[in-house]
């Protein structure tokens, strides 16, 4: 099993961060972490209007402010370690350290990335378990109002995930959503065997495959 697990930017100073980070860092299968924007996201946000830049600066902005907040999450523990590249990715994982990926590198010019709000830290963080090849992704939320909801679409209508999502999971990548509520399935001290968080069914998969 690969994974990949989007470490929401919502958690920023919240004690929620560093337990997130400590439960990761013990897994004993391959996983990678995604930031999300975090505080520098927000400001990139909060500017757009009074400094008048257009949608596709402020998604390459976005992306630098991942790219910010990884650097923070990897300072949270020894094992982790900042990674630009899939071949930075795999040096990681076979020296048994876990790979927090700083975004900008891989996706600057990626042409199936639309350049728009439409894309934030959700759905990169599964581009990115295309091109890494991982079966699961797991979005960390500093909510629970996941929990009001059994699909996707729901998740998108309530502006909880972005609505490139769906699209970019297709039907080969297994969403799990996680909250402050899921720290408490994580034993401390003891290795994380399996993804934790509750399932989410992606609709548009199914239309998908209903078309084919």
């Amino acid at each position: 099993m690969k994974a990949v697990v989007k470490l929401g930017g919502s958690t920023a100073g919240h004690e929620e961060l560093q337990r997130w980070v400590e439960g990761l860092a013990t897994a004993r299968f391959p996983l990678v972490i995604v930031p999300g924007g975090g505080p520098f996201a927000d400001e990139v946000r909060a500017l757009q209007k009074p400094l008048a830049y257009s949608d596709n600066a402020a998604h390459g902005m976005a992306i630098l402010a991942m790219d910010q907040f990884g650097l923070v999450i990897a300072e949270r523990h020894e094992r982790l370690r900042p990674c630009r590249s899939l071949e930075a990715i795999r040096q990681t994982l076979d020296a048994g350290g876990i790979p927090v990926w700083l975004p900008s590198q891989m996706t600057w010019e990626a042409s199936d990335i639309p350049r728009s709000w439409d894309v934030t830290s959700d759905s990169l963080a599964a581009w990115l378990c295309r091109q890494w090849g991982a079966e699961r992704l797991l979005l960390v939320k500093q909510s629970n109002e996941f929990l009001q909801h059994i699909g996707v679409a729901g998740l998108v209508r309530s502006a909880i995930v972005d609505p490139m999502l769906p699209d970019m999971l297709g039907n080969d990548i297994t969403l799990h959503l996680a909250g402050p509520q899921t720290l408490a399935s994580i034993a401390e001290g003891a290795p994380l065997a399996d993804i934790p968080g509750i399932v989410m069914h992606n609709e548009a998969a199914d239309e998908e495959m209903l078309e084919q």
